[in-house]
């Protein structure tokens, strides 16, 4: 939108800021962000409640002190509660212009955690009439318009997502699990000696081959790729947003699942029976083993799961400096039992520390306090060196488990709560 003056003015309860249109571009909350990309004055009326053009003001009837301590975040980075303001509401204003609950600080994210576990908000009949009302003076806002046209869509979507949305949920989840764990089973059955699919290791008997469809293993597998083929393909045409949809970790996981099975049936009926199946046949085997991936296809169903995939993406900073400190000490003490078990000893050197990288793998099982035994130091330095490799590992490895762990528990926290959202069918427009 072309605006008329080089300085917006944002009026939010009665409080009005002042700020350049090129700062309006790229500012750090979405809601006011959007003002530059409306093109008319009918599209700034559904970002904000009231604009005069002739000030180039944009009024926003919302909650003037908590906007305030927003604009602390935007200006310093730390955001935290209003002091004697209910936590919720506070929240309702952070959703409004754009905020999640991960910009809180830790202190004000439990308070938050414990209001919302406390208390499962609910619209009351007094709400529900007043919107009744409101909708009919035509002040609905365009979410709820958009979705009344799409109630079905929106249906379809929380009965595929999210699995305790609704009873009709729960049943397809369940399914959708039974049929993980029967592939998986099937899976691990058909590596046995024993079984029938296995006698013969060539190529020609894989289980892939269009005649191993009438085995009963190949319709089992294959009623469960038509499943979880069918699942994905609903789950895609219902989504809000398509690209959003492809880049999502667990969508991209069902894709690494779906897809090797159909890879493998078209390489067999390539080849045929000719003398390229033996080059293909390993590839098939890899195709067939990326099945595995379908026991990750549970985190979808199971909150434990989603908390340490959310926990390993919040805390890769911590990841990376676990890594770290085990492969500096792992340089270290590799090189230095290489020096003392067959470096220094040319008489009867011990030939499982014959080089550098093979002295690393026994400083890993000993700094992680594994000890398999294979290999081990049988000179006095050699077992010095090894009991500070043991202590330096316990202590080194100890150092960012507090903050991986306080970060999960904050994960838990908020997909619990996520669930029990969706489990108590909280309005959406709460959350508008």
């Amino acid at each position: 939108m072309k605006f008329g003056k080089s300085i917006c003015i944002l009026n939010v309860g009665g409080t009005k800021y002042a700020f350049p249109k090129d700062v309006i571009k790229d500012f750090p909350l979405s809601r006011v962000s959007r003002l530059h990309k409306c093109a008319s004055e009918k599209e700034v009326l559904e970002v904000c409640d009231d604009y005069d053009r002739e000030r180039n003001e944009f009024f926003f009837d919302r909650h003037s002190e908590a906007f305030c301590f927003i604009m602390l975040y935007v200006k310093y980075g730390k955001l935290r509660f209003v002091p004697q303001m209910c936590e919720l509401s506070f929240y309702n204003e952070m959703i409004y212009w754009g905020l999640e609950s991960s910009h809180l600080e830790f202190c004000c994210q439990r308070r938050l955690d414990n209001k919302m576990s406390d208390s499962y908000i609910n619209f009351s009949e007094e709400e529900v009439k007043l919107e009744e009302e409101l909708k009919g003076e035509n002040l609905v806002t365009r979410v709820v318009t958009e979705r009344e046209e799409s109630k079905w869509l929106e249906r379809m979507r929380s009965t595929f997502e999210e699995p305790t949305s609704s009873v009709a949920a729960q049943i397809l989840a369940s399914v959708s699990v039974i049929f993980v764990l029967v592939s998986m089973v099937m899976l691990c059955v058909s590596t046995l000696p024993d079984w029938k699919t296995a006698e013969n290791n060539s190529v020609e008997e894989h289980r892939y081959n269009p005649d191993s469809l009438e085995h009963p293993s190949g319709i089992i597998e294959a009623v469960c790729i038509g499943w979880f083929t069918a699942e994905c393909i609903v789950r895609f045409i219902v989504s809000r947003d398509k690209c959003e949809f492809v880049k999502r970790p667990l969508n991209i996981i069902d894709l690494l699942a779906i897809t090797p099975y159909y890879i493998s049936i078209s390489m067999t009926m390539l080849t045929g029976e000719n003398s390229q199946l033996q080059r293909a046949g390993v590839t098939l085997r890899v195709l067939r083993m990326m099945r595995i991936f379908w026991v990750i296809k549970l985190a979808r169903h199971f909150l434990g799961l989603q908390t340490l995939g959310l926990t390993l993406s919040r805390c890769y900073r911590e990841m990376v400096m676990l890594l770290l400190f085990i492969c500096v000490p792992m340089a270290i003490f590799s090189a230095l039992a290489q020096l003392l078990e067959h470096g220094l000893d040319l008489e009867s050197p011990n030939e499982d520390y014959a080089s550098i990288p093979a002295a690393c793998w026994w400083v890993i099982i000993s700094m992680t306090t594994v000890g398999y035994g294979d290999m081990y130091p049988i000179t006095v330095p050699g077992r010095v060196l090894g009991g500070l490799c043991v202590v330096s590992g316990i202590v080194l490895l100890a150092l960012p488990i507090t903050f991986i762990y306080h970060s999960f528990v904050q994960c838990y926290h908020e997909l619990k709560f996520r669930s029990a959202r969706c489990t108590r069918s909280l309005p959406a427009e709460f959350l508008d």
